[in-house]
């Protein structure tokens, strides 16, 4: 039996538009990143990613979480990955790397323009961003009380900030980054930390306010001037110094650490845009833009800052090319010993 002309004509139009869905769906590309919530969150959607997923014809979905968030997300999934690149703080993101969670980082000529601490061991990471673990002290205060500003790690040990001073706990990075310079300052290192503990114990605790890990209570330690000295990371500093707050970051004398903001693509998934947006991620031009809106210092030697861009940002070879870098091969295994210790001996 013959279908009728406008019967015909209504199938052939309903074939073409399930045709025309189904080519859309099988063409779509879905990339899944985890990484920072917040603002930084808020910067990748608006002024990062568009642009790759227009060039790429791929869409960016984006898990926000902080850093222990992911690894615990990317352990839970292992048998069955669901994220194809993961952005990670240093010291979890080696943890991931011990764990097998990443794959090899395919070479491309950007990382030739990468600044050593940049490079990860083993290949399976890449560093896309650099925090600077620092001073921070409130500049009125000081100049109020005719004090120079601070230069040295082995000025938290001085008196006259007693009841002034606040440190993150061990179990945060910061925190850890001082006990290891600590640690230094007494001849030691990350293998012999004993001098960073008898340090703190003996010296500085006396001076400690607080041992704050939440960002919010550390701004307001600072801001209801209770304190007026802080260890901190420099994206940190520079945030609450853009709210027009007196304070400044400081490079110690004896070096800076570095807090890597590391990015891998995951082991299991096999989605060649992921190398792609890792690429992208360290050109110069997207460096420079997370450098501004965020305060990350850029791994890329050829990303460029004017003056008061780059101002409490880690920028260029003296200050991002020397920060100190944590051997979190030997820390990882070791820290949940430390972090006992110091609850024992330190925060007790």
């Amino acid at each position: 039996m013959s279908i009728p002309f406008p019967s015909r004509l209504l199938t052939t139009v309903a074939l073409i538009a399930v045709s025309a869905s189904s080519a859309a769906v099988a063409q779509e590309k879905v990339l899944y990143v985890a990484a920072y919530g917040g603002s930084y969150e808020q910067l990748m959607r608006e002024q990062i990613f568009p642009a790759f997923e227009k060039e790429h014809g791929v869409r960016i979905e984006y898990t926000a979480g902080n850093s222990t968030d992911t690894l615990a997300r990317l352990v839970a999934t292992r048998s069955a990955p669901q994220i194809d690149v993961a952005i990670m703080d240093d010291g979890p993101m080696y943890q991931a790397i011990a764990l097998g969670l990443c794959k090899e980082v395919e070479a491309a000529p950007v990382y030739d323009d990468l600044y050593d601490m940049a490079k990860v061991s083993g290949g399976k990471a890449t560093g896309l961003g650099a925090v600077a673990t620092g001073l921070m002290y409130n500049t009125k205060y000081f100049a109020e009380q005719g004090w120079p500003a601070p230069t040295s790690w082995a000025d938290l040990k001085d008196p006259k900030y007693a009841g002034k001073l606040v440190v993150p706990p061990l179990s945060n990075t910061y925190g850890l980054h001082a006990l290891v310079m600590e640690a230094e300052l007494g001849g030691g290192n990350e293998r012999n930390i004993d001098p960073g503990f008898t340090a703190f114990k003996s010296e500085i605790d006396p001076n400690v306010l607080a041992y704050e890990a939440s960002p919010g209570q550390m701004t307001s330690l600072f801001q209801s001037g209770q304190a007026v000295l802080g260890v901190w990371g420099s994206a940190r500093i520079n945030s609450l110094a853009n709210t027009g707050f007196p304070v400044e970051m400081v490079y110690p004398k004896e070096g800076a650490v570095s807090l890597g903001i590391i990015g891998c693509p995951i082991a299991g998934r096999d989605t060649p845009e992921a190398q792609a947006l890792l690429q992208y991620l360290l050109s110069p031009e997207v460096q420079e833009k997370v450098a501004r809106g965020y305060g990350y210092g850029p791994v890329n030697k050829k990303a460029k800052l004017t003056d008061e861009e780059a101002k409490g940002i880690p920028y260029g070879p003296e200050q991002v090319g020397q920060l100190r870098v944590i051997d979190w091969d030997y820390v990882n295994p070791v820290r949940e010993e430390w972090n006992t210790r110091w609850t024992r001996e330190v925060e007790r």
